[in-house]
């Protein structure tokens, strides 16, 4: 328990201290007019007032990730506990509050465009496909999710079939309309939802006092299936620490924002507040593992059936009945908040490449139907496939994002190491699971991580180069 309440104070100060830290560096200029204003068109340009676009941005990014990827990732043991803070504070975080701030100067631009600004022109657009790949990937893991879980608490005329209908007409229909027609005004709704769930997790952990792991007792690996924790749960923990689809996201909210001094509140909290979710729901996991019925799924492997049994049985026990369908409510909000915005995403991300104007219906149409027409197909295929996939995927694009800020921060002479690290650690992370994933080359554990070293040392290699290149 000392562990888990140091990484919970851990979070909350880097968010004062780290995240103030990486606004002095960027340096905010709060007198700014920001692309709400100058570039307002009533439909993707909308001024909200800052605690909407906080809810907002926070239920964007959350999705399954800090609950469904926590719990995963509670199987390696406490590795995840620190992980968890780590990446939270000195990557994902920074990582979504940079990428937002320079989407937020550059007129609300997307996240390839942005990657194509400092990278070139030919990874704008490799990038510009890559992202539209992860967006309907998002869209259609956010459609099974909820949908399953809706599915168990209705009758069984109700299955998950029809639930996945109801979410994707919906997902249509957030798409089409202003953002402050129907994400302004339900978000607030579903945060409460969240909000709810993660206290009463949070309320209950403290109350029973459950025995979890220490760091005092070392960082063994405790998964069932011996897989290592390099790079696996670092793949596994992504929205809970560092997640590309978070960039993806915050050019949304740079278009509503009013000021840039509201960014590191926006762009930085939103991310430190999906660490601490998903710290809660790491801890637990690690308890549920350790009862009777947790054992025998904790023994089953790391599917994400097995963290949706998870979810529906701790809110149960610990918040009753009626405060187990709530809390539930709560995590199937997640998942559809960032399904619906990951549609709207790709459907921003075409408009810019293709210089589409969106205030016409019609046009919003061109975009959005082959969009959704690409993610019901996807949707037809097995759920842990598309989850794998989306997991690597969504972790590559960080990577580029994360070099790319340390391409703009090293041009405009400001402290690069701060996002070369985590870009660094990052391609080793993502380039080790190409090796080892039975998807990519199905390598040994040694031989992978050897691998994934040498490719990042390699980068680092380029960057050095490139660096004395423009000195």
């Amino acid at each position: 328990m000392i562990t888990f309440l140091c990484c919970l104070a851990c979070l909350v100060g880097g968010y004062f201290i780290y995240g103030k830290f990486i606004e002095r560096v960027f340096a905010i200029s709060p007198d700014r007019e920001t692309p709400a204003f100058s570039m307002r068109d009533g439909v993707d340009y909308i001024p909200m007032p800052t605690w909407k676009v906080f809810m907002i941005q926070f239920l964007n990014i959350a999705g399954l990730g800090p609950v469904f990827g926590a719990i995963m990732g509670a199987k390696f043991g406490v590795s995840s506990f620190i992980w968890i803070v780590l990446g939270s504070i000195f990557a994902g975080a920074t990582h979504d509050y940079l990428s937002g701030m320079l989407s937020l100067r550059n007129g609300g631009e997307s996240l390839p465009e942005l990657i194509g600004r400092y990278l070139g022109k030919n990874l704008k657009q490799l990038m510009r496909g890559f992202t539209l790949l992860l967006m309907v990937l998002v869209g259609a893991v956010f459609v099974a999710g909820p949908a399953g879980l809706l599915a168990k608490l209705t009758p069984g005329s109700l299955d998950i079939t029809f639930w996945a209908i109801v979410v994707f007409v919906y997902y249509v229909t957030a798409t089409l309309l202003p953002i402050d027609k129907i994400i302004g005004r339900i978000y607030p709704v579903f945060a409460a939802a969240l909000l709810f769930m993660a206290v009463g997790i949070l309320a209950a952990i403290l109350y029973r006092h459950p025995a979890l792991p220490e760091l005092t007792g070392g960082l063994q690996n405790t998964h069932p299936e011996g897989l290592p924790v390099f790079p696996m749960m670092f793949v596994s923990i992504a929205c809970g620490a560092i997640s590309g689809f978070h960039a993806t996201q915050s050019p949304l909210m740079a278009r509503c924002l009013k000021n840039e001094k509201y960014g590191r509140p926006v762009f930085y909290g939103a991310m430190i507040a999906e660490g601490i979710v998903a710290l809660i729901w790491a801890a637990a996991a690690t308890y549920f593992f350790h009862t009777e019925e947790g054992s025998v799924l904790f023994a089953a492997g790391s599917g994400n059936d097995n963290a949706a049994i998870v979810v529906d049985s701790i809110t149960k026990e610990w918040l009753g009945t009626v405060g187990g369908f709530l809390a539930v409510l709560g995590v199937i909000a997640a998942p559809i908040t960032s399904g619906d915005t990951a549609f709207r995403s790709a459907r921003l991300i075409v408009a810019d490449f293709l210089r589409i104007d969106q205030k016409p219906m019609s046009k919003r149409l061109l975009i959005s139907i082959p969009l959704f027409v690409a993610g019901f197909l996807i949707l037809q295929i097995d759920f842990s496939i598309i989850w794998r996939y989306f997991a690597w995927v969504n972790q590559t694009l960080a990577v580029f994002t994360l070099w790319a800020l340390t391409v703009y921060l090293a041009v405009n002479k400001k402290r690069y190491i701060l996002t070369l690290a985590p870009a660094l650690f990052m391609t080793a992370v993502c380039s080790t699971y190409i090796f080892i994933a039975p998807e990519g080359l199905g390598l040994s554990a040694q031989l992978s991580q050897l691998s994934g070293l040498a490719v990042a040392l390699a980068t680092f290699a380029a960057f050095i180069a490139w660096k004395r290149k423009i000195s």
